[in-house]
Order: structure tokens, then sequence, then C-alpha cells
């Protein structure tokens, strides 16, 4: 099958944007794959979009990746016929393979030598977000492997807004014998979070040391609930949900638990962080990454009539069963 491949002129800020707003490709159909590099090095307003598709674009599709990139108003839209090729290989050709922390991150293409000490995990590019190659993935990996050096315990926890699996993937490898959820309000995130748990060896379901998946709007999903309260919540999403949902994503977490967020902008943070502030939470750390901040937050313990019991781990509890 042909395939198809639209390039345009962007910025900087317009390429880090793209790859902040996963949920703008939703509408443009056929759904593109997305990859942006520099043009010219050490030049904000050299760089391009790269639009890749498994199907010949129409007039919407190609208007709708151009609105992507304002600044290339005015350029043809011109898609070039790709024979005989693999798109998703072509796609990832540009893409580095990332080491943050303990992990490592590649595609199929660029595994290349994986350094010592590393956990790899393959992520190739797809419909969804998270392939590591962005500052918001990769700081919510660091500040995993952080967690984890500080001696923190998890033995449930949520990955909302999941992409393509990888946080998920990486707080199971630093706590394996814990319950885990990955949701997404795309369907497609969970069905490549599926797949890519095959490429890396994670089991999917709802005992210990396994992955389970659901597609959910926010925090609105019974197996959400009823995994509830969560030692950790990763959320890697946008600064405007992050606001909107932190009403019921510090109710999910437990006291004493640790929440991680990314996907804001600096001049985004404080408004994210007074949110949760204002939920109970409180700024444990905050690591920037460019113009990319991650936030980690812990909820503060609370006593008496209204403290919310952790997830039990007695004798012959139901897997997935949690309280509020």
């Amino acid at each position: 099958m042909a395939s198809w491949k639209l390039t345009l002129p962007c910025t900087r800020a317009e390429a880090e944007a793209i790859e902040a707003e996963a949920l703008g490709l939703l509408d443009i159909e056929p759904t593109p794959v997305l990859l942006t590099s520099e043009r010219v090095p050490d030049d904000p307003d050299s760089w391009q979009l790269e639009a890749y598709f498994e199907s010949k674009p129409n007039s919407a599709a190609l208007t709708g990746v151009a609105a992507l990139v304002p600044s290339a108003v005015g350029t043809r839209l011109a898609p070039e016929r790709i024979r005989d090729a693999d798109w998703v290989t072509l796609s990832q050709a540009g893409i580095e393979p990332v080491h943050a922390g303990r992990f490592y991150v590649h595609t199929a293409t660029n595994k290349g030598v994986v350094p010592a000490g590393t956990k790899a995990f393959r992520i190739d590019a797809s419909l969804a977000f998270g392939t590591g190659t962005h500052e918001t993935t990769s700081g919510c990996l660091i500040a995993l492997d952080q967690l984890k050096r500080q001696g923190a315990v998890v033995r449930n926890l949520l990955d909302l807004g999941t992409g393509t699996g990888l946080l998920a993937f990486a707080a199971l490898h630093l706590w394996p014998g814990a319950y885990a959820t990955a949701t997404d309000i795309d369907p497609r995130s969970i069905d490549v979070t599926a797949d890519n748990a095959g490429f890396n060896h994670v089991a999917i379901g709802t005992g210990r040391g396994q992955l389970a998946l659901a597609v959910a709007p926010g925090m609105e999903h019974p197996l959400i609930e009823a995994g509830a309260p969560y030692d950790l919540i990763i959320a890697n999403i946008l600064a405007g949900p992050l606001i909107e949902l932190a009403p019921s994503v510090s109710a999910a977490l437990a006291e004493g638990g640790t929440l991680i967020l990314a996907g804001l902008l600096e001049s985004q943070a404080e408004a994210v962080a007074r949110a949760y502030r204002r939920q109970g939470l409180r700024l444990a750390a905050r690591l920037d990454r460019g113009h990319w901040p991650t936030l980690r937050l812990v909820k503060r313990y609370r006593y008496g009539a209204q403290r919310v019991p952790r997830r039990g781990d007695g004798v012959g509890e139901a897997p997935g069963f949690g309280s509020w």
C-alpha cells in the first residue's frame, strides 16, 4: 500500500505544542503520525512538521494538519506519495532514543546499544502520545526514578491519560508487585498501549504486577473508582484538564500518596499547583525540562472520621476492590 507524507514549515513553539496536544489529532481523518524536527540547528523559527498517512489524505485532513502550524499559512498543501514504503518506519526515522533516569526508550528501528543499568522499552511512533521524546514524558520518567530512589512504596497506581502506556510500564517496572491501571479518553490509545504491552512483556490483567486498561473520560470509570485510593497517580495531559480534574484526582489519591503531573507549560505550573493545594496536596518537587515542568505533589494526611482507608492487603480480598 502506498503511503503519503505532507511536509510543512513550522516553529519550535508550534512543534512543542503539537507534541503536547495529542487530542488535536482526533478530528483529522485519516489520522496521521506526526514528526517534528529542526531544519536549521538552534533556529527556533526553522523547524518542520512531517505528517504521514497510511492512505491518501483528503482536503479536510490536509487542512486539519495545516491548522496545527499557523506559521505555515499560505504554504501549498501538496502531499507526497511514497511507494512501497512502511509509513510507520518512515515516521520513526528521525526519532532518537531517550535516556531518562534508569529508563531507555527506543523504537523498533533505533534501539542501538542499551546503556548498562537501564530498563529498555520499545515505544514506536503511533497515533498516541508518549514515545518518551517529549520533555513532558521524559520528565515523568525521571520523576518516577527519583521517587523510587527515595524509597517510596507503591502498592496501587494509576496512569491517567496513558497515551502509549510508557509511564505505566515504567511504574510497574519500579514496583512490580503493585496493582496498576492505565486509562485514556481515546480508544486508540488503549489499543496502542495493549500492543506496546506485548512488545515490552507487560501482562494485561487486574492482578498484582499486571496492567488493567480502560477507556475513560477523566476519572469516570468503574475500574478507576474500584481501584481507589491510589498510592501513585501519574497524569501527563494538559493544564486545563489537570485543573478541572483536581477534585476527583485528589479524592482518588491515598493520604501520603504521590501525584505526578505533566503536560503543562512553565507559565501554567503555578495555576495547576494551586488547584491541587486547594484539595489538600503540597508541592514536593518540581523538575523543569526546557519549558515543560513536571510537578510532584503529596497528599497531606487527615485524621478522624474524614480519613479514607488505603486499598487493603487482606487475605481473600477481591482483586480490583478499593474504597474511596
